[in-house]
């Protein structure tokens, strides 16, 4: 696979990027629809260096992936503008991380009752309780289509991270802008 080319921008730093993918919520999942490119937001759970994914258990997504499972997870935040005295020199700073890998669905019930309580306690801390939540996953069944829920988890075969830190004296703000 080919590597990052603009190296200066590099992260290596390991905890950095846990803690970015355990923090940040939504990621967007791209795949492969025969010859078309299609790539949709999700939220998502980083558990045990791996990322979860879920949703209905038919759909666009379910088909696409039971086809073929390659995906590429990006997962970004734009932290502003760098300004420049020369227009072109302008940049961005942001924070962003690209995982290669597969998404598979997960069948095992402990697995998917531990990722789904991650996505309770990372998106509604504190409402639900989770000593339920065997129950739930096991007899839910979505009201649309009367499916169960469907987890799918990406093991990072490559990953990439790129950064270009934020610099408070290069930074554009809004107030200039109104100077």
């Amino acid at each position: 696979m080919k590597g990052i080319s603009y190296k200066q921008r590099i992260c290596n730093d390991k905890e950095r990027i846990d803690r970015f993918l355990i923090e940040k919520r939504v990621g967007s999942l791209g795949m492969s629809d025969k010859s078309k490119p299609y790539t949709i937001p999700v939220n998502y759970v980083f558990l045990n260096g791996k990322i979860y994914i879920h949703g209905l258990g038919t759909g666009r997504k379910n088909h696409i992936l039971r086809e073929n499972a390659h995906v590429c997870f990006t997962v970004f935040e734009e932290l502003g503008t760098v300004k420049s005295s020369v227009p072109c020199k302008c940049d961005t700073s942001y924070f962003s991380v690209v995982i290669f890998g597969k998404a598979m669905l997960v069948e095992d019930p402990n697995e998917k009752i531990e990722a789904l309580g991650k996505f309770l306690e990372k998106f509604t801390p504190g409402l639900f309780d989770k000593n339920v939540l065997k129950q739930v996953v096991e007899r839910y069944h979505s009201s649309l289509n009367n499916k169960a829920v469907s987890v799918y988890c990406i093991c990072p075969e490559h990953l990439t991270a790129k950064e270009n830190p934020v610099d408070m004296n290069h930074m554009f703000t809004a107030i200039e802008k109104m100077r």
